[in-house]
């Protein structure tokens, strides 16, 4: 039932498998799991025990997969969401406002769902109010960050965050470049809202002026501003880039809303409190006569299985909690529903067609516009029985660009009956729901890998090595033996070109009317320009969006996984100055510091902070530290702070990671403003002090704060096994080693 790998298990009982608090299980098998799904999603029908069948059927067998959210919470009884990520609601600019939009992603982040901003609507840094000058958008998108840390260092999902700005606010250069600093704005990711006016003026290289309301506070060339997005995310990976005047053209619901932020992957444009209700058909486990002249997808099966899973998904709406009454109404009135994909590389490898081939696009746009055609006749069908979403309006709602394109039968429909879903297809991030399903290929993504060797963690602490396959590729083996060659439709990221994954997702969006998740990954070679022709391309060809991956010295990601049996951690540059030692190592009579006087607002008295240092192989490195002050509030708590901070400093190694820790750290009561920039709390504070002296002795490169200073050198670990296993898809970094992934 759950497949033959291993890692299908592994995945459910990590993920999705029902535990009670003292981790003791609930759900007995996978079967158990799908049954309690099932049966809560049935639950708003007249007849909840047929439906409780017809859903269990349609997931039993792998040919339709929940969103991760709703395999793990449905039924369970647990305060949480069944919706993966929720765009959150426009931030005032104003402090009240400001701390009121914190305090709601903070309840919906507890809850579990990932959270999306525009933070356009913050006044640029400088302008005035009440006689000063405002922080701007990034220092408010700091305190979201700390909050983030907080939140998971609670227990909760791990933080997943969208930012995005507009092209025309006068802090978009700063935007750009935040990312330049790998220790900030860690929880989220960034993506810049790009106008059709804005693209007209990049092809006619002409002045592009940045404003905020009526006010123009400076004008830059189009062209250069273009160039310095693409250059931020040729470098680091980020700001992404968000064809925002493009969704709301397309959109649907034109007539009632307006769109101005994203959730964290990109996948689904959504207007405040709008919500993410996802679902993916496993086209992997659709083909028939597979590898052979005459494979082809099953649509008999399709047909039957698509409006079972629109059903579903609908009926998600009306059992999920909602961590906000906003958000509660804003699913209610609309009943967006995500209908995806996944394993789509695989099924084409099994059609003997090549990812990015013009067989592949015309197979791709084959397979959606059938899901297309039956998930909108499901919804129409929905509407008859159930009724529409309440603020559908039919003129309205039929003159929208994307609902002109749909055949007349499906448009004749919603002129009679309506339709349930205001909008009906989208393609997620699967990365783990396809792991469950036997390792088929994640959404529209190519193959990450045809087989890899992982190091599983056991419970006595050692490791055993175990071979991870690719769905296609297993099947390929079992059918032909260990030893035939491989055709030339067998793919893997690693051999495409960056445009190959351009003309798939475009061919992708033409039948997708919310949109898509989705990374194009690029080799470090690449030069420049053919880089930045990529985002142009997207452009040019309809897409909604564009993410991109290189890999970099900021994000210190590993890409390549073409042999992860052979990947170790690599070791530490000869004169990078780590001493590595079991033993503490001595206090010399005399040792060099510096002293740093250190103002927090809410204290009556400075803080003294020295730091002191030895010196080893010709290099000066942090050994011990000090704090004086006259505030006596905080002294015994110093002096604990500081005589393990010592401790860590004498034992050698990497002790760069003291600093993200105390930067991580975020008072309950509110952080300070400190020389312009938002700090979350004392101990914060006093990591940037420590960050600060370790940059001067050189201890630290100004380029390359601590959070990338690690002993592995150039390589990131996976923050949970260690390993140099990190991959970047569909905006989010998933472990091959242990199946972590950032966005939970």
């Amino acid at each position: 039932m759950i497949g033959e790998s291993a890692i299908a298990q592994r995945i459910w009982e990590m993920k999705y498998r029902l535990k009670r608090p003292d981790s003791a299980p609930v759900d007995k098998s996978i079967e158990e799991t799908m049954r309690r799904v099932a049966t809560a999603l049935a639950e708003p029908e007249n007849n909840p025990e047929e439906w409780a069948e017809h859903f269990y059927r349609v997931m039993s067998d792998f040919h339709f997969l929940p969103a991760g959210r709703i395999l793990a919470g449905a039924g369970s009884d647990r305060k949480v969401t069944l919706f993966n990520c929720f765009v959150m609601g426009n931030v005032p600019d104003d402090m009240t406002g400001i701390f009121d939009s914190l305090k709601e992603a903070a309840l919906t982040m507890q809850h579990g769902g990932g959270i999306g901003y525009d933070f356009s609507t913050l006044r640029p840094q400088g302008a005035p109010v009440r006689g000063a000058g405002a922080p701007g958008p990034l220092s408010f998108m700091d305190v979201w960050d700390a909050m983030c840390r907080t939140i998971m260092s609670a227990g909760s999902r791990r933080g997943a965050m969208m930012a995005v700005l507009r092209c025309d606010h006068p802090d978009i250069k700063a935007f750009i470049d935040a990312k330049r600093d790998p220790a900030r704005l860690r929880m989220f990711n960034l993506s810049v809202l790009v106008t059709d006016a804005f693209m007209r003026a990049v092809n006619e290289d002409a002045d592009w002026p940045l404003h905020f309301e009526a006010r123009t506070y400076g004008t830059v060339r189009a062209r250069d501003l273009w160039q310095k997005i693409m250059r931020a995310t040729y470098d680091y990976a980020e700001p992404g880039v968000v064809f925002i005047d493009r969704i709301n053209a397309r959109n649907s619901l034109h007539y009632c809303e307006t769109i101005s932020a994203t959730n964290p992957c990109g996948v689904q444009p959504r207007p405040p409190y709008g919500a993410c209700n996802l679902g993916s058909i496993n086209l992997a486990r659709l083909v028939i006569d597979l590898f052979e002249d005459t494979a082809r997808l099953d649509t008999d099966i399709l047909e039957e299985i698509v409006p079972i899973a629109v059903r579903m998904l609908d009926n998600v709406i009306d059992v999920s909690g909602f961590p906000l009454e906003a958000q509660r109404a804003e699913a209610q009135s609309k009943r967006r529903i995500g209908l995806g994909v996944t394993g789509l590389a695989d099924a084409l490898i099994m059609c003997r067609t090549r990812y990015g081939s013009a067989e592949a696009v015309r197979l791709t746009e084959q397979w959606l516009a059938a899901i297309r055609k039956a998930a909108y006749g499901a919804s129409i069908a929905l509407a008859e029985e159930k009724g529409p979403f309440p603020l559908f309006d039919a003129q309205s709602y039929l003159e929208g660009e994307t609902i002109r394109l749909l055949d007349r039968q499906l448009r004749d429909g919603i002129a009679e009956h309506g339709i349930r879903n205001a909008l009906v297809t989208s393609i997620a991030p699967t990365g783990t729901i396809s792991l469950l399903a036997d390792n088929v290929s994640s959404g529209i993504e190519p193959v990450l890998s045809h087989e890899y060797t992982r190091q599983v963690l056991l419970p006595d602490g050692t490791h055993r090595e175990e071979t991870v396959s690719d769905y296609a590729y297993r099947l390929f083996r079992d059918r032909y033996g260990a030893d035939a060659p491989l055709p030339d439709y067998f793919t893997d990221a690693q051999e495409l070109q960056p445009a190959d994954h351009i003309v798939m997702q475009a061919a992708a969006q033409k039948y997708i009317d919310s949109s898509i998740s989705k990374t194009v990954n690029v080799p470090a070679e690449t030069a420049f320009d053919n880089f930045a022709a990529l985002y142009l391309q997207a452009h040019e060809t309809g897409c909604k969006g564009c993410t991109t991956y290189r890999p970099n010295a900021v994000t210190r990601l590993v890409l390549s996984v073409a042999d992860p049996a052979v990947q170790q951690l690599a070791a530490p540059e000869p004169d990078a100055g780590v001493v590595y030692m079991t033993q503490p190592l001595d206090r010399p009579d005399s040792l060099i510091g510096k002293t740093y006087k250190l103002r927090w607002p809410e204290s009556d008295h400075a803080i003294y902070f020295t730091v002191n240092d030895i010196e080893r192989d010709g290099r000066r490195r942090p050994f011990e530290v000090f704090i004086n002050s006259k505030n006596m509030e905080h002294y015994a708590w110093t002096v604990a702070l500081t005589r393990m901070i010592s401790a860590v400093f004498r034992r050698g190694g990497d002790v760069s990671f003291v600093v993200e820790e105390l930067k991580a750290v975020f008072d309950l009561r509110g952080g300070q403003w400190v020389e312009g920039k938002y700090v979350p709390s004392l101990l914060a504070a006093i990591g940037g002090v420590i960050e600060r002296h370790m940059i001067e002795i050189s201890f630290l490169s100004k380029k390359t704060p601590a959070a990338a200073q690690s002993a592995l050198g150039a390589a990131r670990q996976c923050p949970k096994c260690g390993g140099l296993s990190l991959v970047h898809q569909e905006g989010c970094d998933l472990c091959t080693a242990c199946e972590y992934s950032r966005c939970g």
